[in-house]
């Protein structure tokens, strides 16, 4: 049987070289390289939802791929695909370093300059581990195998445009559902999902930030269970914690997550940092969400330039979400979509503050009135993005589990 090898490589001199060795290799089946981190998840991910046959039994990540490090991603291949084997070409073959490959979840390491001698064997070996793997996953029954859950980041163009409000409701309204939900407050100084949903906690996502290897006990212990059914990662009481919470924590903590959960949302707040900065590029759907406000408007066009130049999310990739909407205002959601070259969701949510401040001072939003615009708003928002899933009463008279009652007709999403 032929070896499926996806080479994932950022140089173009070592594309040539390490593809041209590897169509060489006996029973080798290169398919095209992928070029940098987010375009081997996103290949990954699309094989992996077809089956898990349809994933290449190896993958070679080369140690100048970016913009996620060489590592961080192995670690997220590994997490997200285990039934992928994966080798990291580097010039750095020492002892320290190949530890610490074994331990982000390699599978082999092959020294700079390539020698078909090592590569052949590094991929025979890695690709027997493979097959077997997916011989023990074909007989296992609740072995998590594929792209896990679907993530959804919420940031705001500013503060104070609804970001927080937003992520609770898609969270409440995908676990009302039926889906087994996480809400994760990265807004890490200045996070108010607790505060919106009257809870006092110990743990928070900091607790997780320099843990290595992130079980499900270890997740279990650091995630509050509220009421609803919501399994909630708040952000810390000490918004100076927050600093604690790299980049490379980030990532593992949402990638956890998401082999846990079926819907992840993650509040990232206005201030987007490093942390959040990761979230949102490694999100199935990223919204951003703004006001029909020239201020408001100006800084989603200012935060999707920013996520183009630092290579965490195209424009194109990105959605929008108007809150605060009115027909009588002149900015329009076409206009906001021109001007941001973003998409923008088909559901606006209505202007009312009056239905939400009892709420919302009470700390009780996952108590909002059922009947209310803003609250049916963005639970059809929910149903938009495809974070719902439909039940008999759903479909008969718009009753999701629980009672609860959303938006009657759920757009769903296109494809």
């Amino acid at each position: 049987m032929a070896t499926r090898i996806l080479p994932a490589v950022g140089d173009v001199d070592a594309v040539r070289s390490i593809t041209t060795l590897l169509s060489q290799l006996p029973d080798a089946e290169p398919v095209a390289p992928v070029a940098d981190s987010t375009q081997l998840i996103d290949t990954l991910a699309r094989l992996a939802a077809e089956s898990i046959d349809e994933l290449p039994e190896v993958v070679v990540v080369h140690e100048r791929i970016g913009p996620v490090p060489a590592l961080e991603l192995i670690r997220e291949v590994a997490l997200r695909f285990p039934a992928v084997g994966v080798i990291l070409v580097t010039s750095d073959a020492g002892p320290g370093l190949f530890q610490a490959a074994m331990d982000y979840g390699a599978r082999g390491l092959v020294a700079l300059p390539l020698s078909y001698e090592e590569l052949a064997s590094r991929v025979q070996a890695v690709a027997q581990w493979s097959v077997g793997v997916r011989r023990h996953l074909g007989s296992g029954g609740d072995v998590f195998t594929g792209v896990g859950g679907t993530v959804v980041t919420v940031c705001g163009a500013k503060g104070g445009v609804g970001a927080t409000l937003t992520s609770i409701q898609l969270a409440l309204a995908a676990q009302a559902s039926g889906r087994s939900t996480a809400l994760v407050d990265m807004d890490l100084q200045t996070g108010d999902v607790a505060s919106y949903l009257d809870v006092q906690f110990r743990r928070s996502v900091v607790d997780l930030a320099a843990i290595t290897d992130i079980s499900p006990r270890v997740l279990a212990d650091a995630v509050f269970r509220h009421d609803t059914g919501l399994a909630l990662l708040l952000a810390p009481g000490e918004g100076e914690r927050g600093e604690e919470v790299t980049d490379r924590a980030a990532r593992q903590i949402v990638s956890a997550l998401r082999s846990r959960y079926e819907v992840v949302v993650v509040d990232c707040g206005a201030q987007l940092s490093g942390a959040g900065a990761a979230a949102v590029e490694m999100a199935d759907a990223a919204l951003l969400l703004t006001t029909p406000d020239v201020v408001a408007v100006r800084g989603a066009k200012r935060t999707v330039r920013m996520w183009d130049r630092l290579q965490i999310r195209k424009a194109e990739e990105t959605t929008v979400v108007v809150n605060r909407h009115t027909r009588g205002t002149e900015i329009q959601p076409p206009l906001i979509q021109k001007i941001t070259g973003t998409a923008v969701a088909a559901t606006a949510i209505p202007a009312n503050f009056k239905e939400l401040q009892g709420a919302v001072d009470a700390g009780r939003v996952h108590e909002l009135d059922s009947k209310g615009v803003v609250k049916q708003a963005l639970w059809a928002l929910a149903g938009e993005l495809g974070l719902v899933k439909a039940t008999e009463g759903a479909q008969k008279g718009g009753r999701l589990r629980g009672g609860d009652r959303g938006s009657v007709s759920f757009r769903r999403r296109k494809e």
